[in-house]
């Protein structure tokens, strides 16, 4: 088994992560290079980690290369009269190499960002899941929800 770091991201990961989203996204149907995509994502990752704002991302890390990661905005609700959190977190971009699969990678960036919320008093944590990934989210209490809905604006390009 490898030796496996998880920690907070910073904006010099940003060319990694960049990298990362691509092998996650681009499947067959990139529509963008992935030198282009990679300098574009690049420069929105390097800022919106320099930020103290409500991106946060951890990474899975051995012998200098990144393995996985995790993101999660921190998304603010108006304030309650109402004993109740006053925050909801979205879990998006999450990824671990294939070849790192099945070693408790994506457990442990999970549970990070879980503890995370806790820490903060999350009211609820949201995500779109993958088939292939729901048993991991059922594993540590993610249902699935019925009281949320969804209006899909722009479907894409093609």
């Amino acid at each position: 088994m490898i030796a496996v770091s998880i920690r907070g991201a910073n904006a010099t990961d940003a060319e990694g992560l960049a990298e990362l989203r691509y092998a996650l996204r681009a499947g067959g149907d990139a529509t963008e290079s992935k030198p282009e995509f990679v300098r574009r994502c690049r420069e929105w990752i390097a800022a919106h980690l320099a930020a103290d704002g409500p991106w946060q991302c951890w990474v899975a890390e051995a012998d200098n290369k990144l393995l996985g990661a995790i993101w999660l905005q921190w998304i603010e609700k108006i304030p309650n009269p109402r004993s109740e959190a006053e925050h909801h977190a979205y879990i998006t971009n999450f990824f671990v190499h294939e070849s790192t699969r099945g070693n408790g990678i994506g457990t442990r960036l999970l549970t990070t960002a879980i503890d995370w919320c806790r820490d903060r008093d999350v009211h609820e944590i949201i995500l779109w899941p993958r088939p292939r990934s729901r048993s991991l989210y059922e594993r540590h209490g993610f249902v699935e929800a019925s009281d949320i809905m969804a209006l899909i604006i722009n479907k894409g390009f093609g």
